[in-house]
């Protein structure tokens, strides 16, 4: 099954189905295995203009994932070098519709505009967050590599990852749910709390 929970923990592997994204929501622990493909800014833009051409991209997307990431050289002996997430807003005018045509699993950094978050609810589909700073970490996870389209875009070329215990935090879910937004309301909540327990009685009765 492509989205398995025991013992606590979320196992997911593609392809997902609307079924599959529908048992996530924001603030989930998550380990991928399988199949993921990676693609930045410059493999966005063609995509994009690909499908705009009703043409088909260099792989099929429905169901797939795709990881914002620009993979440093590996080292001797090594499969990948560090792999850590690329910022996702620059991701933003592409992601709508890659959604539109199947992308289920979007991994990255940091937060997505409103646009891309209505696109999610829209589409059934879920953005996650992969720990920034830990692209060593990650690479770890990434047992496979093959570029396969757009190999003179370098390190922002297609590439297809196999990986075990790949791990990320849902942070957008199809319900409207927003992990990075719930943290600051509570921040502020907790905040706006302990700033009314620090004024003095005579004050907070009147």
């Amino acid at each position: 099954m492509p989205i398995v929970k025991e013992n606590g923990e979320i196992k997911a592997t593609p392809p997902f189905t609307e079924a599959d994204i529908a048992q996530l929501r924001a603030g989930d622990h998550v380990k991928f295995y399988g199949t993921m493909y990676t693609a930045r800014d410059a493999a966005h833009r063609r995509m994009v203009t690909a499908l705009a051409e009703g043409k088909e991209p260099p792989f099929d997307i429905k169901g797939q994932i795709i990881y914002y990431v620009g993979p440093s050289p590996a080292r001797p002996g090594r499969i990948i070098g560090s792999a850590g997430p690329t910022t996702s807003m620059r991701l933003d005018p592409f992601t709508p519709a890659m959604l539109e045509h199947g992308l289920k699993v979007i991994i990255g950094k940091g937060g997505r505009g409103s646009q891309v978050k209505k696109a999610l609810q829209d589409n059934k589909a879920v953005y996650l967050i992969a720990i920034g700073g830990a692209g060593a970490l990650l690479s770890k996870t990434i047992k496979k590599m093959d570029v396969i389209a757009y190999e003179e875009l370098g390190t922002e070329s297609i590439k297809k990852l196999e990986v075990e215990a790949f791990p990320a935090i849902v942070c957008c879910d199809m319900y409207g749910g927003d992990l990075l937004l719930a943290g600051k309301e509570q921040y502020r909540d907790q905040a706006v709390l302990g700033s009314y327990q620090s004024v003095p009685p005579a004050e907070k009765a009147g």
